[in-house]
């Protein structure tokens, strides 16, 4: 691995790994407690159609992404909250419809014949500084409005009554969630792609979570167990030449089912 950061691209890819694990523990840690890992599914593959828009009209791939994101969250937030017994069916049809949007738009566009891989599975090693720097802005307001709302988060994780009955505006402060959730999904899905970007953001919070004493205890430790799974990962796919994205989910896969062997273990030896 030392050999491999000499190369720009390497470093590069290990700082955008590490980011996006910060990112992921800390917004993953809330989709797993408010169970909202279905959405975090829909608003990944809608997002296709944002990255169909930016290259038809030649946007930059952030921004460009982003809006459209938002946009599809934020349709699928309202949907959630207000017809909850019909959330599943159009979630998923907005999952659908915005994905192949994305698609009929690339073929759509002159000229260009983008790699659908490079964004189904990641793309962590083109992954370019000017990204970075974005990332690293994204996660620091991300982490800092976490922060400053965390005790009305805790109170609407755990008991959305009781949140209201505190004063909690949780309608606003749940699409106000969708919103950092879209903008992380578009983030994370240039490191592992638009498929295995529901992995990053569950696994490292769902291992941790039965150890974890507090929501902010769970999402440290998400974040670093994410890190450690992407130095593995990255690591792994430099050694044996593999995809790295598909790398890193595989390290998580495979820790996730360590966790499980060890919880059943646990529960026979209770017994």
């Amino acid at each position: 691995m030392i050999e491999a950061l000499q190369f720009d691209f390497m470093q590069n890819a290990l700082i955008a790994g590490l980011l996006a694990s910060i990112i992921c523990g800390v917004i993953g840690t809330l989709v797993v407690v408010n169970r909202l890992v279905f959405l975090s599914g829909g608003i990944a593959h809608a997002a296709y159609g944002g990255i169909g828009l930016a290259f038809y009209f030649k946007w930059p791939y952030l921004p460009g992404t982003i809006g459209f994101s938002l946009a599809a969250a934020m349709l699928m937030a309202f949907v959630s909250h207000t017809v909850k017994h019909r959330a599943d069916t159009i979630v998923g049809v907005i999952w659908a419809v915005g994905m192949a949007f994305g698609i009929i738009l690339i073929d759509l566009t002159p000229g260009y014949n983008v790699d659908l891989m490079s964004y189904l599975f990641g793309s962590i090693l083109t992954v370019p500084s000017s990204d970075l720097i974005v990332m690293t802005v994204v996660g620091i307001v991300i982490t800092v409005l976490v922060f400053f709302y965390y005790p009305d988060l805790l109170a609407m994780s755990y008991d959305e009554e009781f949140a209201r009955i505190r004063g909690v505006h949780v309608k606003a402060l749940y699409f106000g969630l969708i919103g950092m959730l879209a903008v992380t999904i578009v983030l994370v899905i240039q490191v592992v792609g638009l498929i295995l970007v529901i992995a990053l953001l569950t696994i490292p919070p769902f291992i941790v979570e039965k150890y974890a004493k507090s929501l902010a205890q769970m999402m440290v430790a998400s974040s670093v167990l994410g890190s450690v799974f992407t130095l593995i990962g990255l690591w792994l796919s430099y050694r044996y030449n593999l995809t790295s994205g598909a790398t890193i989910i595989m390290v998580s896969g495979s820790a996730f089912i360590l966790s499980l062997l060890i919880d059943r273990i646990d529960f026979k030896g209770k017994k």
